[in-house]
């Protein structure tokens, strides 16, 4: 089978999704992908597992990447691919081979662009974060990913969204005495002294702060607690989880200072950290993307991969078709007019 590049697009949509890219058995897709790209003289392709990278080599001043993941999460009945009116169905629809297909059209079309374009198509996106492959590409051949500002074509209902939220847990646990239930004096029960800790973060007031003029709204919350031995026994240690979700001003030193303030008096145990990414809409490359695509941008609320890209200096945006509250979902589907408007976007930005 060959993609049909430079055909319809609804066409070349449906085609990349009848081909089933779990995360982990991409292959076949990168294949596919692969074989695309080097039949358009134009691009100098690259491969490495199955992440492929094309680039254009025309000297320009200024160099933009346009990225997409291959993979998807399980398939759970809904495949091969259907259309309902203005709808297209199946997995991975909104999250994303709707952008894939859009990349793929536009790399074939901007044959002269005006700004040198890397097009990178990657593997492992929708599974633990060590897995995803731009850690390899960024370790192994950082220069693949050299660029001036970088959009990310995760769904966004064709709108801009800029940057990301940062998101890091700790865990707090209260210690108590365990006791036999029906002589609870006798014990301290550690899950009811867990009830300051979720005090606090119900009286909790997100923070909004404005980033390259969008607006990020905080949140502080209680995801998982655990606690309790046996239904007779008073519990002598409780555990919860809290998760937060922070605005890119934020570092990883600002964000864990904030949690250890709200939480003043407790002992805090970070699991995790994950840093968040600022727009760098002030720039004027990015204001020229703005003025193309049209629209008011808005935050992006949630992490994706533009935050790996601003690791390594390059300011980037989310934009693709689909409905990001779809993806995932059994009922995962594209409309038809997302893909145009994303294309023609591009076109005209580039072309």
């Amino acid at each position: 089978m060959e993609l049909g590049v430079g055909g319809d697009l609804v066409g070349l949509f449906r085609q990349l999704l009848d081909v089933p890219s779990v995360s982990g058995d991409e292959t076949q897709l990168a294949d596919l992908v692969e074989a695309a790209l080097r039949a358009m003289p134009h691009l100098t392709v690259a491969r490495d597992g199955d992440t492929v990278i094309a680039r254009t080599e025309t000297g320009r001043p200024e160099r933009v990447l346009i990225a997409g993941h291959l993979d998807t999460v399980p398939i759970a009945d809904n495949l091969p691919s259907w259309e309902d009116g203005d709808l297209i169905y199946g997995r991975g629809a909104a999250d994303m081979k709707g952008g894939v297909a859009v990349q793929l059209a536009a790399a074939a079309a901007l044959n002269s662009p005006n700004r040198d374009i890397t097009w990178v198509f990657y593997d492992h996106e929708e599974v633990a974060a060590e897995l995803n492959s731009l850690n390899r590409i960024a370790a192994e051949h950082p220069e693949w990913l050299d660029a001036d500002f970088a959009v990310l074509m995760e769904p966004t209902s064709a709108m801009i969204e800029g940057g990301c939220q940062g998101t890091l847990r700790f865990t707090v646990a209260t210690e108590g005495v365990a006791a036999h239930s029906a002589r609870a004096w006798l014990g301290r029960n550690a899950i009811h002294d867990a009830a300051d800790i979720l005090n606090r973060l119900a009286a909790y007031r997100p923070r909004e702060v404005t980033v390259d003029g969008l607006v990020y709204r905080e949140g502080l919350n209680a995801v998982g607690i655990n606690g309790g031995i046996a239904g007779n026994v008073i519990p002598d240690r409780c555990e919860v989880t809290v998760n937060f979700r922070f605005a890119p001003d934020r570092d990883e030193a600002a964000a864990k200072d904030h949690c250890r303030e709200v939480m003043t008096g407790w002992d805090l145990e970070f699991t995790d950290f994950t840093p968040a990414a600022r727009p760098g809409l002030d720039r004027p490359i990015a204001q020229e993307f703005v003025a193309a695509v049209g629209g008011r941008p808005r935050a992006k609320y949630g992490w994706t991969d533009v935050a790996r890209f601003a690791a390594l200096g390059i300011p980037a945006v989310n934009f693709g078709p689909g409905d990001p509250g779809k993806a995932h979902a059994d009922d995962e589907h594209c409309p038809r007019a997302d893909l145009f408007t994303c294309y023609d976007a591009l076109f005209r930005w580039l072309g």
